[in-house]
């Protein structure tokens, strides 16, 4: 087990005096799992004894987890993992206890110390590649194989945590929906078929280790862990800054099918030859030519081989829109194997082609399967529906979606944006986007401000304003140079990533103010827009035709509300909140709050932002008074990893990458009952963000659910059948939050399905 770094948020308050005979000395730290602490054996040994979090002690799971993770743990402990002294998994609190590695992880070695040299880059493939021999060889798959995970002992190398390992022999597996390891270090396999994962998976996370160590970055990089995924099962690796003679081992290792991937054995002999192509045991080997995908950039650098750089048919671009390049690097004394192998590291692209599916008006979207228009003196009855929104021919089919009473409105994969009838799903009108047909929408649902719709076009170039009877244009702006679009009151914000910010009347598109705010890298959050209807958007429609630039700046009283923009120090030890008036763009008030923060939401008189730690673990909930400035923090009962949050009358409610859900209380205005409410286990790695409304939690589950919680309970009430089609090509970047209205919630699914239920009795789902 790791000696992780203890981040001072308390995760677990009631730490034990003892696991077993062993007196706990010291924190180590904490987890999602459990806490570390250091002890001292009665012969003198130094333990370090993990101890399972008391909320998760009394889940049947969590136990059974833990007592696989000793088994695995006790089955590969040797010279490359940290040996299992006692344990006792039986125990009120399960604990265990491994002999302590005084070492610092890889991660911390990589944020301290910065990347690792080549030659240290060659002990350390040599060492993970001989730890994973091992540990395969004792019919175990780590599955959770990451920088944080790997030691750095005087005597080399150790692979720590077995947490979510699992033995060959294991009877417990991943349930349906439920997605276990790191999104940066996981192999495409473990998003499409968790089942099946084997040990090629722990070699395609030892290449991204290797990554990591060599460029203080994965090869699979983004703020979001749904888009870390998505590229991960489709796009190319990043190999910038990788040494040039460990490009074509450490490619291979990334190979998108386990089959192409190395075997611990043949990484052993492979990195006996270091990256200048010199093997260290002084043997002639055959020459050959092995290949790699790198980006233009690199393409004339060969680190000892004779380049013929060449363009590959699926090279495709990279994420700055460059084309990538394969290059043939002829080694001069490689081993013979590997003149024979040859690799060739190639975007994998989907097969599925999926057409526009008509709705008999040629408009794009399949009828509804099951609708009913009931019209009689009371008005229609809402019946639930389901119909399939697709506009292109890409593997992205995620939809996006936004609502108020009158409309639904969606943008998929080739079309810009639709309006559905909220009754019965039927298309009143789409508009096509030839420039997402193929790659999906950028995530960003359409958004209902100043009484027109707006929506991000081509993949994030345009901002436009669509009328939401009729689907016309009425304004546009460029977001070339300014990436983040934000909603405030009636003012739409474009962000520049150098902290430029202009502010637009949403109705119109005219300029209201244009400043320097917040700094490079601020995060904007501001209180809810005035949603949309269509008498609104009549008003809108006629004072943008209408209104001369003077008339308009008198005829709008300009953005109310709240706006903040969070900022955090280049340290990490603090973060600076600054409050900008919507209308003007002037500052209102700075403060400075210790830790490192992200904002959730601003509503009723309140910024709600989430507390991070060094490890970039959610520890807990700070309330910021917009009036008073006062500061209130609860602590989480243990940490989230990639927390997703939401905010209704006081209380967030957060959801993990682990699948636990969290609702606190922050005791609104007087503070008085603060505290962590409930903790639910979903058994649901991948979701979508929370809504709630009228007491419930709905968020989206990966495989398609749609779940429903008692928001005061923190029970599950009902969930949706699970919509993955054929499961081959429904892992998307970013799976949209449902759409909560009195009586109804929309949501979208991987597949393309974009369907209706009523939230009166989830049971019925």
């Amino acid at each position: 087990m790791p000696p992780l770094r203890n981040t001072g948020q308390a995760p677990e308050a009631e730490r034990p005096e003892y696991a077993g005979r062993y007196l706990l000395e010291s924190d180590l730290g904490s987890g999602g799992m459990g806490a570390v602490h250091l002890a001292t054996s009665a012969s003198g040994l130094r333990l370090a004894v993990k101890i399972i979090h008391s909320n998760h002690a009394s889940d049947p799971e969590f136990r059974a987890r833990f007592r696989q993770e000793i088994a695995a743990a006790r089955r590969v402990s040797g010279a490359f993992t940290a040996p299992v002294v006692d344990a006792d998994p039986e125990a009120e609190r399960p604990w265990m206890a491994t002999l302590f590695i005084d070492g610092p992880t890889l991660s911390e070695r990589v944020k301290r110390s910065g990347p690792l040299g080549t030659d240290e880059l060659i002990q350390l493939g040599a060492g993970l590649a001989e730890g994973l021999r091992d540990i395969h060889r004792a019919g175990v798959v780590h599955r959770d194989l990451k920088p944080s995970n790997v030691l750095l002992a005087a005597d080399g190398p150790k692979v720590i945590d077995f947490g979510i390992s699992r033995p060959s022999d294991s009877d417990l597996h991943t349930e349906t929906g439920r997605l276990i390891g790191t999104p940066p270090f996981m192999a495409p396999e473990q998003f499409q078929r968790p089942r099946e994962v084997g040990p090629a998976a722990d070699v395609f996370a030892m290449g991204a280790v290797l990554v990591h160590a060599a460029t203080g970055r994965g090869p699979f990089d983004s703020d979001s862990p749904y888009i870390v995924a998505y590229q991960v099962v489709h796009d190319e690796p990043d190999l910038s800054g990788v040494p040039e003679g460990l490009l074509p081992l450490i490619a291979r290792c990334l190979a998108k099918e386990p089959a192409d991937r190395p075997t611990p054995d043949e990484l052993m002999a492979a990195l006996r030859t270091d990256a200048r192509g010199v093997d260290r045991r002084g043997a002639d080997a055959t020459r050959g030519t092995v290949t790699a995908l790198v980006p233009p950039s690199r393409a004339h650098r060969t680190g000892g081989g004779d380049p013929t750089p060449t363009t590959h048919p699926k090279a495709g671009r990279s994420r700055a829109g460059r084309p990538w390049t394969v290059l043939s690097l002829t080694r001069r004394r490689p081993r013979a194997r590997w003149a024979a192998i040859g690799v060739v590291l190639a975007v994998v692209t989907g097969a599925g082609l999926v057409g526009m599916h008509a709705a008999g008006d040629g408009t794009g979207a399949a009828p509804a399967k099951a609708r009913a228009d009931r019209v009689g003196a009371a008005g229609r009855e809402f019946r639930p529906w389901d119909l399939q929104l697709r506009g292109g021919t890409g593997e992205n089919r995620m939809s996006v979606c936004t609502a108020d009473g009158t409309g639904v409105y969606c943008a998929a994969p080739g079309i810009k944006a639709a309006r559905l009838d909220p009754v019965n799903g039927r298309l009143a009108w789409s508009s096509g986007d030839t420039a997402t047909a193929k790659t999906g929408v950028g995530g960003a649902a359409p958004f209902l401000s100043g009484g027109l719709l707006h929506v991000i076009t081509a993949n994030g170039g345009r901002l436009e304003a669509l009328d939401p009877a009729s689907g016309k244009k009425r304004w546009g702006a460029d977001l070339s140079a300014y990436p983040v679009v934000r909603h405030a009151g009636d003012s739409v914000l474009l962000v520049s990533p150098g902290g430029v910010v202009r502010s637009l009347d949403s109705a119109t598109g005219r300029e209201r103010w244009k400043a320097s705010r917040g700094g490079p890298g601020s995060l904007w959050v501001a209180t809810p827009a005035t949603p949309a209807t269509p008498a609104t958007a009549a008003a809108a429609a006629r004072a943008t035709t209408a209104a001369t630039p003077a008339d308009g700046d008198k005829n709008r009283a300009g953005a109310g509300g709240e706006l903040f923009a969070v900022s955090g120090s280049s340290d990490g030890t603090s973060t600076q909140v600054t409050s900008v008036d919507p209308a003007t763009g002037a500052t209102r008030w700075e403060q400075r709050i210790t830790g490192t923060l992200t904002p959730v939401s601003a509503s009723d008189g309140a910024l709600y932002l989430l507390a991070g730690d060094l490890d970039s673990m959610t520890v807990g909930v700070v309330r910021l008074d917009t009036a008073t400035r006062d500061v209130r923090r609860v602590p989480l009962s243990s940490p989230l990893d990639q927390a997703q949050a939401t905010v209704d009358g006081g209380t967030v409610y957060l959801i993990g990458y682990s699948g636990s859900l969290v609702a606190v209380d922050t005791g609104g205005k007087g503070g008085s009952g603060a505290a962590e409410r409930w903790r639910l286990e979903t058994s649901v790695a991948w979701t979508s963000a929370p809504v709630v409304l009228d007491g419930r939690l709905y968020l989206s589950a990966g495989d398609g659910r749609l779940l429903a919680v008692d928001a005061r309970r923190g029970v599950l009430v009902g969930e949706t059948k699970p919509r993955m089609d054929d499961g081959r090509h429904t892992f998307t970047a970013t799976l949209a939050a449902p759409v909560a209205v009195p009586g109804r919630v929309y949501a979208s699914a991987p597949d393309g399905s974009v369907f209706a239920v009523d939230s009166r009795d989830p049971s019925r789902w």
